[in-house]
């Protein structure tokens, strides 16, 4: 029996899987895209719900302070209607200002008549102190103050004290405020480098204040050379070296300066005969967003004739205007909301 070789081979197949239309992945780049895009999206959305919830509350705090000011008004007007006559017996209108008013009224219900006080701003007292020196014969310094100004003054008070070679009746300092001269310190009682502050006066620069701007010199004077040849002379001695004086200037200034905040202040009677103590005061706020640049308070007579003069405004007024000017923040919307209203006073309408 013979062998046979074998010729039988495996059939080959040419059967091929279709290409994938589709990516096994993102690329690191297609990645970085994603996420880009998806962190602008994020953002945006959270800028606006914090735009949205800040708007919101400035409305909810806006609609807070028209219904607080709302009150207030009602409040003026109930309590501006019962002005009367003062148990210390004053006229029922002691002030007529354009943002403050101060009457006389029953506010508590006691039977007892109250001074009331309705004001826009509050009362500073600051105090700026200054120092000069000279360091030759009979030389002078000079001081300058400004920018203290910031409503309506109510005091200024100007203390001056100096210290140098000044233990002569021919020693002493002149003081020229905005050129006027306002006497002389230390023509007796200072003593010759007393390394401490002498001749303390103090002088009320009110009037000279109003400008905001006090120029003052500190002169040292020799008015006889002849019997006092070395009157006023560098002999002191301090860290700074040697001088013939120094002086201290500290200017006290007491003001009213509007504020936002609208006030009511009220005094009971004291005593027999009645008095109206101010330090007895007390003190609330009404509302602190009054943006009010027109007259909180006007004022008219009998006729309907608004009255300007200030003298008039006390023993004419019959009517009063009450305005106010409401804003959280002036510098978003919504616009300014405006209360208004006339407010007549009984006990003086037949007057």
């Amino acid at each position: 029996m013979k062998n046979r070789n074998s010729n039988f081979e495996l059939p080959t197949s040419n059967f091929q899987l279709p290409a994938s239309s589709f990516h096994q992945g993102f690329t690191l780049i297609e990645t970085l895209i994603s996420i880009f895009i998806f962190l602008l999206l994020l953002g945006g959305t959270i800028a606006m719900i914090f735009n949205l919830y800040q708007t919101h509350s400035f409305q909810w705090q806006q609609s807070l302070a028209i219904a607080e000011a709302k009150r207030g008004v009602e409040l003026m007007v109930k309590e501006i209607r019962e002005a009367r006559e003062g148990e210390n017996g004053a006229y029922p209108i002691e002030k007529a200002g354009d943002k403050e008013f101060i009457f006389y009224s029953d506010v508590d219900g006691d039977g007892k008549t109250e001074r009331v006080r309705y004001f826009l701003g509050e009362i500073q007292t600051e105090t700026f102190v200054k120092e000069c020196r000279s360091s030759v014969d009979d030389g002078s310094c000079f001081v300058s103050f400004s920018d203290f100004l910031k409503g309506n003054l109510v005091s200024a008070q100007l203390k001056i004290s100096v210290q140098g070679d000044l233990n002569s009746s021919q020693e002493y300092v002149t003081i020229y405020i905005d050129g006027q001269n306002f006497g002389s310190l230390c023509k007796t009682g200072c003593r010759q480098c007393p390394g401490n502050w002498e001749g303390v006066t103090t002088i009320n620069v009110l009037s000279l204040a109003q400008d905001g701007i006090l120029n003052i010199e500190a002169k040292g004077s020799c008015p006889n050379p002849k019997s006092e040849p070395n009157c006023v002379q560098p002999i002191c001695k301090d860290d700074q070296g040697l001088f013939s004086f120094k002086a201290k200037f500290e200017l006290t200034i007491t003001q009213e300066v509007q504020t936002p905040r609208l006030k009511r202040g009220v005094i009971k009677p004291v005593g027999s005969p009645a008095t109206y103590p101010p330090d007895q005061e007390k003190i609330t706020v009404i509302t602190p967003y009054v943006r009010n640049a027109p007259p909180i308070f006007e004022y008219y007579d009998a006729q309907g004739n608004k009255i300007e003069d200030y003298p008039a405004r006390l023993k004419d007024t019959k009517l009063m205007k009450i305005f106010l000017v409401v804003n959280v923040d002036p510098n978003r919307p919504p616009v300014e909301y405006q209360l208004q209203s006339f407010v007549q006073l009984r006990n003086l309408k037949n007057e």
